[in-house]
């Protein structure tokens, strides 16, 4: 039997795994007979796995980074830093479950961490809104980010949230200005910035926490100005179509990495990052470092000019000459 939170199109491999569970259960006693049906099996899986994951849809990309056993921030904060001392709060409303962030040091670099917090209990879920953040989770995160230029520290940050909460409550607090406000600030913080999208990329959501000097994404995470939900419902009054819609949006990593929109793909553990979380922090780590140590060497005036000049690149056009009778 396939496993519960296998994905529709993991059901076989699921199963080829319980069955290489059993027989390796089994085994115990009749070692000789097992060890060829082992064999067997883990080439099978093998051989699936690489078929599988090498032509995943886009919509398929979209179950993964939603997968409910793929690592969140603060799984990646355990096992990325150290000495996290984590700050609370915005200074006007509330502390904001939904977005987390402080002092920490990665590696031996020391840095101002923030991520999205989903929450792994249904009380942490709740409480943290399922990783939709408010206007104060955004105004606390930008504290934390002044915070980091006055210590002139570099900011990384980890995003992983459907969108920011559209909810009547979140709007009359003013949850498009604060997001623009970071979006604002963020573009002429003093110190190095690097995200990086290691599940949902969801909108204003992810880009209030993710203007920076490079960013990353993990091979199956995405970003996108709409959930292929909110686009369907939008496009055809069909929220069934999400499919479709995450065919035509773009907003796989090898689609982003083509548009410019990211700066480098971080590539996965077979099967994807919930396969083996430590792998995948561990590859996160390297090139979470490597772009901090790269950065800081610019100086601070050279940095902002260029992460203007790297917004003011994005997006493509086409001018078309219409010649007037």
């Amino acid at each position: 039997m396939a496993k519960k939170d296998a994905l529709q199109f993991e059901k076989d491999l699921s199963e080829i795994e319980q069955a290489i569970l059993a027989v390796e259960e089994t085994g115990r006693e009749y070692q000789k007979e097992a060890s060829s049906r082992l064999a067997e099996l883990r080439q099978r899986f093998s051989e699936l796995q690489k078929r599988r994951f090498a032509s995943l849809s886009p919509w398929q990309r979209v179950q993964l980074a939603r997968h409910p056993e793929r690592p969140q921030a603060s799984d990646y904060a355990a096992l990325l830093l150290d000495d996290l001392l984590e700050l609370h709060g915005d200074r006007l409303f509330r502390d904001d479950q939904a977005i987390f962030g402080g002092f920490a040091q990665l590696g031996d670099e020391k840095i101002l961490f923030l991520g999205h917090r989903k929450g792994k209990t249904t009380r942490e879920k709740i409480d943290a809104n399922f990783g939709s953040a408010h206007p104060e989770g955004y105004r606390k995160a930008i504290r934390l980010m002044l915070l980091a230029e006055k210590f002139g520290l570099p900011v990384v940050s980890l995003i992983d949230t459907p969108g920011a909460y559209p909810g009547i409550e979140a709007e009359e607090r003013g949850q498009a200005q604060a997001i623009a406000a970071n979006l604002l600030r963020m573009s002429v913080l003093a110190v190095p910035v690097v995200a990086a999208t290691i599940g949902e990329g969801g909108s204003g959501g992810a880009l209030g926490i993710g203007v920076g000097d490079r960013i990353l994404i993990l091979e199956n995470a995405y970003y996108s100005v709409i959930s292929p939900e909110g686009c369907a419902g939008i496009l055809w009054r069909d929220g069934t179509r999400a499919e479709d819609a995450a065919d035509t949006l773009k907003l796989t990593a090898v689609d982003l990495l083509a548009l410019g929109l990211v700066d480098e793909i971080i590539p996965e553990p077979s099967g994807g990052a919930h396969k083996d979380p430590g792998t995948a922090a561990a590859t996160l780590k390297e090139a979470l470092l490597r772009h901090v140590k790269e950065l800081r060497r610019i100086p601070p005036d050279e940095l902002v000019h260029s992460r203007y000049e790297k917004l003011r690149k994005m997006g493509a056009f086409e001018r078309t000459l219409v010649e007037t009778p």
